[in-house]
């Protein structure tokens, strides 16, 4: 009779981990579709400007629209300055796989993703992607040894 399968190792939330995260999981719209908002804010920004109404809030949109653009331009930037100015940047994170499903838990953050509840698990070059009810959550292969591997890749 074979024992239950249970991995527990720990990592750091540091930029090196969060720009891995971003760079498996998002995909980058670079066309023009992706700036209609911005374009949309900046267009209403300057007909309510030039309709001589209240330019506070015209130049307001525009920033708005500004804002968007930059949003969209630096996406990857944008993202990894968020999480790193977030409370659980620097934090260290045990991660546990299981027969259960896969648990996390820091300081701030205590998540369990069970096995019943996962709909899909996509393998990246880096890691695996782990779509849920709560939505799509990443595991980095760098903090799985071997046997951890293959008991997710039987998962797959």
């Amino acid at each position: 009779m074979t024992s239950p399968f249970s991995y527990t190792t720990q990592y750091s939330l540091d930029k090196a981990h969060f720009s891995e995260c971003f760079d498996e999981s998002v995909t980058i719209d670079i066309t023009w579709r992706a700036y209609t908002k911005a374009l949309g804010f900046f267009f209403v920004g300057v007909a309510l400007l030039l309709t001589g109404m209240n330019a506070y809030a015209s130049w307001f949109v525009i920033g708005l629209g500004a804002l968007e653009w930059g949003n969209v331009k630096f996406k990857k930037t944008w993202w990894l300055w968020r999480q790193m100015m977030s409370k659980a940047a620097g934090n260290e994170v045990t991660l546990t796989l299981d027969e259960q499903g896969i648990s996390s838990h820091s300081f701030y953050v205590k998540s369990q993703i069970l096995w019943s509840d996962v709909s899909e698990i996509i393998a990246t070059d880096r890691g695996f992607l782990i779509k849920h009810p709560g939505g799509t959550s990443y595991v980095s292969k760098q903090v799985l040894n071997e046997t951890a591997l293959a008991f997710i890749n039987n998962r797959v």
